[in-house]
């Protein structure tokens, strides 16, 4: 089959690799519909994490399912599926808690942007649609994999509730879909920051009701204007620097709470500072799985349409134009088609 192969930052090719098999009793093997590159991806595009051997790459995903195994009861072949970026049993009590992406006997699938992946843990983390989804639905249930899954455990760890005020940090396609969650959790007014026009115009579109430019300390006080100086009730952190997480917990008033879901690279809080801040911090890898059946609900009733975010499309062999696209801003969310 083809897979995508990231061999050292800057450098993704598609190869020819093995089909999956499946290895343990509760794997399922899933023929991809469609999957795409995730802003997280670019860290190690970049180079910003390191990539010292050829490796599969990729986390997103929907599929058809091929072949489960002999403990997998709840999807079976022929069925359209979803699943999380991380997989989960779903039955630990870390799971019950609705922290999925820390359940106790986690795995990883990977190498997600290929024609056929294999699902460990697949009871747990896949979630099957009602019927076969039409072809304009799946770039918005492929969101569900991880980028709205995210964008609304971000609302949800910023306590976002019914007539609050919300920040929205970070305008990619985690940060865009956030916007979409705080409107579906009742904002009353929406502040996203972004100085990219499409951004912007799709922000706004998804529900923000105010659009911030500045950033750093002219973005916090841009915020404090908004706010007749008190800062937000909260604020969704989706980047994961030091500028943008030091701009969300300033950007929040006493007593307000931040989701940061950003993947944190040298990000340094000040204790003292927090204590005396009185703001609430809670973040972490988005347990998608908790989401899944709601979210999947609100995709397929038309009440959500994240797969905007989706602003370029490629086959799978062009995926390192995809790559170069979202790395140059060129393109919010590349889609593949396998």
């Amino acid at each position: 089959m083809r897979a995508t192969i990231i061999h050292a930052p800057g450098d993704i090719r598609v190869e020819n690799v093995p089909e999956p098999k499946i290895v343990e009793p509760t794997d399922a093997v899933i023929r991809t519909v469609a999957t795409c590159v995730c802003g997280s991806d670019l860290w190690s595009y970049r180079g910003v994490n390191p990539v010292t051997e050829p490796q599969p790459i990729g986390h997103e995903y929907v599929g058809i399912v091929e072949e489960v195994g002999s403990g997998v009861s709840s999807v079976r072949p022929g069925q359209f599926v979803i699943g999380s970026f991380i997989a989960s049993d779903n039955t630990c009590p870390v799971c019950r808690a609705g922290y999925h992406t820390s359940c106790l006997h986690r795995d990883f699938p990977n190498g997600c942007q290929a024609e056929y992946v294999r699902i460990p843990l697949a009871d747990g983390t896949l979630v099957a649609t009602p019927d076969g989804p039409a072809s304009e639905l799946v770039p918005h249930l492929l969101t569900l994999s991880d980028v709205m899954g995210t964008g609304w455990y971000a609302a949800r760890a910023a306590e976002v509730g019914p007539g609050s005020t919300a920040v929205v940090v970070g305008d990619g396609a985690v940060g865009l879909c956030g916007v979409i969650a705080a409107k579906e959790l009742g904002a009353e007014r929406i502040i996203a920051m972004s100085r990219h026009e499409s951004r912007q115009k799709l922000a706004l579109e998804f529900g923000a009701t105010d659009i911030v430019t500045e950033r750093g300390g002219e973005g916090v006080a841009r915020v404090k204007e908004l706010t007749n100086g008190i800062g937000a009730d909260s604020v969704l952190e989706c980047v994961g620097t030091q500028e943008s997480m030091h701009q969300a917990l300033q950007s929040t008033r006493p007593g307000g709470n931040v989701g940061f879901v950003g993947m944190p690279h040298g990000v340094q809080i000040d204790g003292q500072e927090l204590f005396f801040s009185h703001v609430g911090l809670r973040g972490g890898p988005a347990p998608v799985r908790a989401y899944l059946p709601d979210l999947i609900d609100r995709v397929v009733s038309g009440r959500i349409h994240p797969g905007k975010v989706f602003d370029l499309t490629l086959p799978l062999d062009e995926v390192a134009e995809g790559y170069k696209a979202m790395d140059e801003r060129r393109a919010i969310k590349a889609l593949l088609r396998p």
